[in-house]
């Protein structure tokens, strides 16, 4: 990595991942269930893509959609005892934008 692209990457980390020692427990929890949150938006989109393309039983969409809905309900329960609303697991991409 280039100079100029190192100090890019620093200053991108620095301004999205803010830890502070007396929130780091809160701060660490913001970022591990925001990461949670983006894998299982990703495998509702592929579960999605699957059911477009006929390619799960109707037991496998049953069952896919009622794993899918218990962890975003594990995820939110996570956040919650950790202080945090379901719009503070977004994460910053950088130029990709925000994950939802």
């Amino acid at each position: 990595m280039t100079p100029d692209l190192a100090a890019l990457a620093h200053a991108a980390v620095e301004e999205r991942l803010n830890l502070q020692p007396e929130t780091v427990e809160q701060d660490l929890a913001r970022l591990v269930l925001g990461l949670m949150e983006f894998l299982r938006q990703l495998m509702e989109l592929q579960a999605i893509r699957r059911m477009e393309a006929g390619s799960l039983t109707a037991e496998e969409e049953e069952r896919l959609g009622l794993t899918l809905m218990r962890a975003e309900a594990a995820i939110r329960d996570q956040a919650a005892a950790f202080g945090l609303a379901p719009e503070e697991l977004s994460l910053d991409l950088g130029p990709l934008g925000r994950t939802v």
